[in-house]
This record gives structure tokens, C-alpha cells and sequence, in this order.
């Protein structure tokens, strides 16, 4: 009844009237009117009748999302309370850009290793030096037994000294007391300078093979192999080989006659196939990088068989992961194998060291035929953002890309003594815009680099 009141008054409001004229009848005034005017609307009332019904079917289901959420509320309510109070520990170090307790404890271990490798150091040598260190690491345990109760000290500064103090305990038990005698122009410092290429040659494989290494025998005191030149070439993709070609002589490599071709693996993808430009000949030995795995192989010339060492560390880079680059990355780069006065090195990055630089010392034992890791340095310098690097004294060089006809080293780390150094600025020339490998050698102190399929020498000076 009132949607028609309703719509009888709205029709109404048109301001229509009708006079009519009437007759008294009865005691009554008979008149005809025209009553069309008020008719009914029908359509107009079931569209609004619909409308009502649709509002009301509304109003029930957000009654009925309203009950929902009342009884859930409490259940929201207490997840977020949990997961507040779960996370309050780590605000501060959220905050502040810090590690999470999972580091601290991780942290806490890496600390007790350290402490095991100082105390067999300590027993051994027992000096001044080892007594300092047993002195600061005391210490850091402590900051870290108070970042476990309160997280009120920067860990990133820690986890710095802990590194820091880990590369001082490597070079503490590794390096010989005549490291420095041994060699006078070592005493001396760093490279001061790097001549123009004293040697320039097209690859004897050809300018189309633009990834590889070469360089002459680096060991100093072996007859085997003694003054003999190699070249070793990536022939599948620029990233795998399987072979390397070997020169008794410098005339015989430059005139690329007389020469001895060795087949490390039956294939490229085999486990004993080279990946990435990372040989190096030492002795009578290639030692290089293998296929698809963070080991380290040793070919040896003689008996043609193979030995191979897994370098330490967490998720050491390979297959491409942390591949020399600044400019354009060089593929599969990732494990380079070095030598310098003191022996090998292996130079890598991990995922455990942010893919910053790695330096591992390794060692052949002639005697029981085995390949080792003995030590392990750490640096702050991302690999992917140096274009190649070497070892010379026990100190590793990294360099960066200039030009296409220039490279310059500008970065240089200390194993005996865990300094650095980014302040270097040393100029390589080269003919060609890639630089697939650097490799130094101490016997006639001469950095070779493969240049894009160029065979390029230079002298270094102290």
C-alpha cells in the first residue's frame, strides 16, 4: 500500500488538475471525471519492487560476510600477533641492513674453525704474531657471545674482521720465513710497471679461436719441459677443449714448427675436458679447470693420466656463474689456474664469499700422487667486475678493461700479509678488444695474455 501512496502523491506532483461540473443529487454532488490521469503504473512498481528484492538479497549476503568476519577476526588477529612477535627480534637488523640470526650462528661457527686452525698454528709456532691473533680473536668472540643476546653490534663489521683475520692465519702458517729472500725483486713490492708486448703472434690455431691461454713452462726448477711454449685453445663454442699443442723452444713457437699435440679427454663434454681459459703449464703438468665441476685438474705429459682436487668453499662458481666480465664477460672464466715464485693458485669466486674473489693455494704431491688445497684467501673484490687476473710474489693482480686496444691493472691483494690494494694503475696494450686469459711467469717475470686469438708477452718491472 505505501509504494502506491508513494506513487499516486509523486503523479500528483505534476501540478495536474481537472474541473468539472457537477449536479446535486440525492443530498449528494454527482460529477463524471476523467480518472485516467491517476492510473495505476504497474511497470513503474515492479522495477522498484525488483529493486527492493535485490537490495534486500544484498543486505543478507553482506550480513552474512560480516558474521564471517567477526568469527575469523579473532583468528587474524592472533596470526598477526604470532608473526609480530616472531619477527621483533629482527627488526633491528632489518633496520639496520644487518645478517639474520641464521648468519650469527653460521657466523659463530666459521669463528670456532678459526679457533681450531690458530690453536694448531699457535702450538707450532708460538710467536709474537700468533700471539696477537689468539688475542683478537678473542676478542671477536666475545662481540659475537654479545650479538647473541642483544643485536646491538653491526655484524657486517664483524663478519669484515673475521675475514680479515682468517686470510692473516693463512698467511701465517703458509708462507716460508724466506717467502721474500727467495727472490730479491719480490722484496721489493708491487709490479711499478708493465712493458708494451715484447711478444706479438697470430694463434698457430688461427685468429677464430678467440678463448684459450698459453704461455711457457712455469716452474722454476724442473728440467722436464724447460724452456717449452703451449697453447691451448677453446675449440667448442670458445667455452671447452680437449687439447693443447706444446714447443721445446721459443723459435720453434714462433716459427710454430716442431711441435707435440696432447689429448687430455676423448671428447669435449668428457669429466676430464677443459672448460673455460684456465690452464697453465707447470713441469711437467697442465693443470686446468674441468669440465662442468669445481675441481681442478692435473694432465700429466708423461704418463697422460689425470688427478683432480675439489676447490674448498660454499658454492664455488662454475659452468658460468661467476665468469670474468667488467665489460663483456668472458664465458666460462670462472676457475683460473695460476703460477707465480711461490707455486700454484687457483683463483675463483663462491656464493659463500658473496662472488667476490677467492685465492686457494695448491699444492701436487709428487710422492703420494695427490693434488691439494692447502690454504684459502678471501677478497672483497666482485669477480664480475675485473676483466682477468694472475699471481706474481704471492700477490694476486686483477685488471680492468680501458679501451678496445687497453686494459689496466688497478688492484692488487697480499696473501702474506691480507692486505689490499685498488689504488694500481698498470696499462696493457693489446690488439684486440677481448682479453680471454692472463698468466704470469717467474722465470722470466712475463705476463702473457690471449688477446683474441693474438699471442701477446709483456715484461714486468719492480
Amino acid at each position: 500500500m505505501l509504494p502506491f501512496l508513494l506513487l499516486l502523491l509523486s503523479s500528483l506532483k505534476d501540478g495536474h488538475a481537472q474541473h468539472v461540473l457537477g449536479q446535486k443529487k440525492d443530498g449528494s454532488c454527482h460529477c463524471k471525471v476523467n480518472s485516467t490521469m491517476w492510473s495505476f503504473p504497474v511497470q513503474k512498481y515492479e522495477a522498484v519492487l525488483l529493486q527492493v528484492k535485490t537490495c534486500e538479497g544484498s543486505l543478507s549476503s553482506l550480513q552474512e560476510q560480516v558474521l564471517l568476519s567477526t568469527s575469523r577476526l579473532p583468528q587474524i588477529q592472533a596470526q598477526v600477533a604470532n608473526v609480530t612477535a616472531r619477527l621483533q627480534p629482527f627488526q633491528y637488523l632489518h633496520h639496520q641492513g644487518l645478517y639474520t640470526a641464521l648468519s650469527l650462528r653460521l657466523l659463530g661457527q666459521e669463528l670456532s674453525q678459526l679457533e681450531i686452525d690458530l690453536s694448531a698454528v699457535h702450538t707450532q709456532l708460538n710467536n709474537t704474531h700468533t700471539q696477537k691473533l689468539s688475542k683478537e680473536v678473542g676478542k671477536l668472540r666475545k662481540d659475537v657471545e654479545r650479538m647473541q643476546i642483544s643485536d646491538n653490534v653491526n655484524i657486517k663489521t664483524v663478519k669484515e674482521n673475521l675475514r680479515y683475520l682468517k686470510n692473516s692465519v693463512e698467511s701465517c702458517r703458509t708462507i716460508p720465513k724466506d717467502f721474500r729472500g727467495q727472490h730479491r725483486y719480490c722484496f721489493k713490492g708491487l709490479i711499478t710497471n708493465i712493458s708494451e708486448p715484447v711478444t706479438t703472434k697470430i694463434s698457430p690455431y688461427g685468429k677464430s679461436y678467440i678463448s684459450g691461454s698459453w704461455g711457457s713452462q712455469a716452474q722454476v726448477d724442473t728440467e722436464g719441459e724447460k724452456d717449452s711454449y703451449w697453447v691451448q685453445p677453446l675449440i667448442n663454442n670458445h667455452i671447452l677443449g680437449n687439447t693443447f699443442r706444446v714447443y721445446q723452444t721459443y723459435e720453434d713457437f714462433m716459427a710454430s714448427v716442431n711441435h707435440k699435440d696432447y689429448t687430455l679427454a676423448p671428447s669435449y663434454t668428457h669429466a676430464n675436458a677443459i672448460e673455460g681459459p684456465s690452464g697453465v703449464l707447470y713441469g711437467e703438468a697442465l693443470y686446468y679447470h674441468c669440465y662442468r665441476s669445481a675441481d681442478v685438474c692435473r694432465y700429466d705429459l708423461k704418463t697422460s693420466s689425470v688427478k683432480r682436487v675439489t676447490l674448498p668453499g660454499t658454492g664455488v662458481g662454475f659452468n658460468n656463474k661467476f665468469p670474468y666480465c667488467y665489460y663483456d664477460c668472458r664465458l666460462n672464466s670462472d676457475v683460473d689456474v695460476e703460477a707465480d715464485e711461490t707455486g700454484l693458485w687457483v683463483i675463483y669466486a663462491t656464493v659463500g664469499n658473496h662472488g667476490n674473489l677467492v685465492v686457494s693455494r695448491l699444492v701436487w704431491d709428487g710422492e703420494a700422487q695427490i693434488l691439494n688445497i692447502t690454504q684459502t684467501w678471501e677478497t672483497r673484490l666482485f669477480k664480475k667486475a675485473v676483466s682477468n687476473a694472475f699471481m706474481v710474489c704471492g700477490v694476486m693482480y686483477a685488471s680492468r678493461y680501458v679501451s678496445d686496444y687497453r686494459e689496466e691493472v688497478f688492484y692488487a691483494f697480499d696473501t702474506a700479509t691480507g692486505k689490499e690494494d685498488n689504488s694500481l694503475a698498470l696499462p696493457l696494450e693489446k690488439v684486440a678488444k677481448g682479453v680471454a686469459s692472463l698468466s704470469y711467469n717467474p722465470i722470466n717475470r712475463q705476463i702473457y695474455m690471449y688477446n683474441d686469438g693474438y699471442l701477446l708477452a709483456y715484461q714486468t718491472y719492480f
